[in-house]
Order: structure tokens, then C-alpha cells, then sequence
């Protein structure tokens, strides 16, 4: 999910918008049978994922999307305070280690610690494009993970991409050395008015095409679409693997298994890809995950990929780094794949089971795509041996409500066994990605007795 917003948009509507909360009915809600789901927070901003403590108090990273202010919340006792605010927009995630809070915000990985002192341990990540840097893990081996989202959809900077203004030579980079085909994009010119037209090539800036067939593209450190692992302190920062377009959320499982969630290009930009999937991924030290060229493990010149108005996409990369590895599960387009976590209790079901939050579709200006019955707006269980995958909770129409299932955006299970799910502010019907702040919720499932 791109969570580029305007800025000036959102912070004229704040300006104006009302203070009230969504009024909330659970009955709204479809959860399988021999499950209760009920309201454990409202009157948030925009919470974007969550953490438990050692002594049970929840944090709560609020993303700063609806209030240009991203904050870290805790709730103990029932009891809400803000531990810390003023980070950059957007705030995508957070952890806890040996009471020390991890904050990964847009271009930075910054501690809180137990006297309330910052430190920013990562600075200077490639996040001013579509894509920031996301929730940082902690591995048996005393390192952080963090996925590094890429720069554009698809591998070329277009008029889809807002930030082109204030940063005209932003674009992709390329985890290793790679050999570009002939491949440049026509657009109109918004850098330079008085000339009709741009042509932008692969992993270069905008209005800078590609020269000659094969051009070498050289490998960087903070790649595109990369998965990040440094020491505790943010020291030793190394490229482990790269190809993933955003890799939003990464955990360990009980196996010691890092499993990744991925999701998949849009329909929009100057390369749209039509019905790209979103992805759960194994970990494998050193791979290429197949973007800006493949999908789900098949490439983008398959007829399922090209768009109804649009041309065929073509491949950008002349040769693959590698044989991109098959995900464990794929989802459809416009899922958008968010925080997951792996149920550890027989009580509340099968062992082993990820529980993922799907975000559901956002609309662009270009594309007609938006909210469809059937995509996105709830939660997903995900049988990670075979890859099957069931919705568990939905709102009842199908579709995302303001008293239901709005975006949710994470799903951890807490110390009493119960799942909790943050479900981002809604948006404003009149107002493209524009969200009303004092309607994030927290919701929790609980296994009942029958």
C-alpha cells in the first residue's frame, strides 16, 4: 500500500474535518462460528501495526497518515497515553526488544528507550518514492530485518508518481548488476512544460531514457525492493535479498522461518500491470524475488497481466539475476497484503496458522480500479504447508464499512489468546485517500465457549 499521501490536502481537510469517532457495531462483522469479535480501542488516528510488552501492555504505531503526526501509543490498564509523536510520515511499523521500542519511519530506523531518549540507529533509507522502509524483526542471530519498498510501481518513474516535483531525480535501484533491455516510456513533461513529451527509461530518472540495448545497471547496497539485516545498533547494514516491490511485514516463525508479505504492482503508471499478485514469501538468503518482472512467480508478458486499456508489459531486464523462488501463497490483485502473525494456541485454532490483515484496493487517479466485493477489507488465514488460503473475518455486505472492517492494517495475537486487529481511519468518499482522523479502531476475536 502506498502511503505517499498529499501532505496539503490532508492537512487542509484536518483543518476542517469533525472530531467524531465511527460508530462501531461488531454484528457488522462475519467471524466463523465459535468466535466472538468486539471493540477493544477506537477514536484512533490512522494505527498501522502493533506489539505487545513482557507485561502485557499493547503499542500501538500510529502511521501519521490522517494527522501528519505519526505517534507511538501504549495501552496498559486500559488506559491510552502517546509515548512519542513527531516522526516522519509515514510511520509503518513498529517492535519491542528488551524494552526498547524500534520505530521504522519513512527513511529512518529510530529507537525509543526505556528513559524516553531517541536514537536513530538507520538513517538515509531510499523512501521518498512510493515505498518507505518498513517493521523491523529480531532474529535468533541478534539482527534487525526490515523490507526497503521500492521507488516506483513498476520499475519506471511516471505521472503516477507525485513526488516527481520534489524529487526529480529519484528512481530504482537494482539489488546487483543488471542488463536493461530497450524498454523507454513516452509521457507528457511535467519537469519541463515547454517540451511536449519525456521519454524515461528503466531505473533512471524521469525524462532519462535508456540509451542502448543491454545498458548496464549497477547493484546498490539499499536497493529497491530489498530486504535489509544489520546488527541490533543499526551497524553492519547489508542487502540480503532484493526483487520484492513492498515487503510491508516480515516474521520469524516457530521454525525459525522468516516469512515475508509482499504486495504486488498496480494497474497504473506509465508500465501498468494488470492483476499482479500480492505474495507470502520464505526468506532465502541472497534471491531475487522476480520484480519489476515477474509475478507470483510467472513473468509479466503472460496475456493475464496486460491491461484492458494499456500495452502489453515487456520485460525491463535483459537477463534475470535468478530463477525468482515460488511464494507459499499467492493472493489476488488489490488485496493489499499488510502485518500478519502465526497462531500459537490451540485454543484458538490450528498451530501454525498465519493470520494476515488485507488492506483492500485504493484508487488512483488513472485507473478505474478501487473497492471490490470479493478483494481485500479483511482478515485471511493462511495454511502455510499447503498454502491454502480462507477468509476469517469480513463485514457481512463484502465490502468496507464504517461500521465494520474499514483497511486493517496488522493482526498480532496478545497474552490472553485473543487476535487483535488494527483497522486503519476511513477514508472520505469525496476526497481521494484522504483519512478522517479519531476513526482507527482495535478490534479482538476471542475463541467463546459453545
Amino acid at each position: 500500500m502506498n502511503f505517499a499521501v498529499n501532505k496539503y490536502l490532508q492537512k487542509s481537510y484536518m483543518q476542517q474535518a469533525p472530531n467524531k469517532q465511527r460508530e462501531l457495531d461488531p454484528n457488522r462483522i462475519s467471524v466463523p462460528v465459535g468466535y466472538q469479535i468486539e471493540v477493544f480501542a477506537q477514536g484512533l488516528n490512522a494505527p498501522i501495526g502493533m506489539v505487545f510488552t513482557e507485561n502485557g501492555d499493547m503499542l500501538i504505531a500510529d502511521s501519521g497518515i490522517a494527522t501528519m503526526n505519526p505517534r507511538v501509543l501504549r495501552i496498559s490498564n486500559g488506559s491510552l497515553q502517546v509515548i512519542a509523536d513527531g516522526f516522519n510520515v509515514p510511520l509503518t511499523g513498529i517492535n519491542y526488544k528488551n524494552g526498547r521500542i524500534y520505530v521504522s519511519h519513512k527513511g529512518k530506523v529510530t529507537i525509543i528507550h526505556p528513559n524516553g531518549g531517541r536514537q536513530d540507529i538507520i538513517s538515509g533509507l531510499p523512501s521518498n518514492g512510493d515505498y518507505s522502509n518498513n517493521r523491523v524483526e529480531f532474529g535468533n542471530d541478534e539482527k534487525i530485518y526490515f523490507g526497503q519498498g521500492t521507488t516506483t510501481n513498476s520499475g519506471v518513474v511516471g505521472l503516477d508518481n507525485d513526488w516527481v516535483l520534489e524529487h526529480p531525480y529519484l528512481h530504482d535501484y537494482p539489488g546487483s548488476y543488471i542488463f536493461l533491455n530497450y524498454a523507454n516510456f513516452e509521457t507528457k513533461n511535467v519537469l519541463i512544460p515547454a517540451m511536449d513529451s519525456a521519454v524515461t527509461g528503466a531505473f533512471s530518472p524521469f525524462g532519462v531514457p535508456n540509451i542502448q540495448q543491454y545498458q548496464v545497471k549497477e547493484g546498490r547496497l539499499l536497493a529497491s525492493g530489498s530486504v535489509i539485516r544489520a546488527n541490533l545498533d543499526g551497524s553492519g547494514i547489508e542487502q540480503v535479498a532484493w526483487g520484492l516491490r513492498n515487503p510491508f511485514c516480515m516474521k520469524f516463525d516457530d521454525l525459525n522461518r522468516l516469512i515475508i508479505s509482499n504486495q504486488g504492482m498496480d494497474t497504473r503508471g506509465s508500465r501498468p500491470i494488470a492483476n499482479a499478485l500480492d505474495e507470502l514469501h520464505l526468506f532465502n538468503k541472497g534471491a531475487w524475488y522476480g520484480w519489476p518482472d515477474y509475478s507470483g512467480g510467472a513473468p509479466v508478458t503472460m496475456p493475464r497481466f496486460v491491461p484492458i486499456r494499456g500495452r502489453k508489459p515487456e520485460l525491463l531486464l535483459h537477463t534475470i539475476p535468478s530463477v525468482p523462488p515460488t511464494p507459499i501463497a499467492v493472493f489476488p490483485s488489490g488485496s493489499n497484503i499488510m502485518g500478519f502473525d502465526f497462531n500459537r494456541s490451540s485454543d484458538f485454532g490450528l498451530i501454525g496458522d498465519i493470520y494476515i490483515a488485507c488492506f483492500g484496493g485504493v484508487q488512483y487517479e488513472e485507473s478505474n480500479d478501487y473497492i471490490r466485493s470479493g478483494v481485500g477489507h479483511r482478515i485471511l488465514r493462511v495454511n502455510v504447508v499447503n498454502g491454502d488460503i480462507a477468509t476469517f473475518a469480513i463485514n457481512k455486505s463484502g465490502f468496507p464499512e464504517e461500521r465494520g472492517l474499514s483497511r486493517p492494517t496488522d493482526v498480532i495475537f496478545g497474552p490472553d489468546d485473543s487476535m487483535y486487529i488494527s483497522d486503519m481511519a476511513i477514508a472520505d468518499l469525496e476526497m481521494q485517500n484522504v483519512y478522517l482522523p479519531y476513526t482507527g479502531v482495535i478490534w479482538r476475536v476471542r475463541k467463546i465457549m459453545m
